[in-house]
């Protein structure tokens, strides 16, 4: 499999370069977890990273690449969007 040299920008891994995996598009992960076991043995502590995109060419306006930000608050688990089921309008 291919892989490409990606930065993360914050978190712990904040300026590290490290070679990821790329799917069959040949795009990286949306989302890159690093677990991180609790010295004590409790439950690993998980720090969620998100893809964006790393800039723009100037002249096309083509991607550069990708790099992965640090998402404070976890991953977000997608829900399902039923056809049928209508936007909460409490707000």
């Amino acid at each position: 499999m291919k892989s490409e040299n990606t930065s993360f920008r914050g978190g712990p891994l904040d300026g590290r370069v490290l070679p990821i995996l790329l799917g069959p598009t040949g795009h990286p992960p949306k989302w890159y977890e690093v677990p991180v076991p609790d010295p004590d043995g409790g439950p690993p502590t998980v720090y969620a990273y998100r893809r964006v995109p790393a800039g723009r060419t100037r002249r096309l306006g083509l991607r550069r690449g990708w790099v992965y930000a640090y998402e404070p608050g976890g991953r977000e688990r997608p829900t399902p969007k039923w056809p049928w089921t209508k936007p909460d309008r409490s707000v």
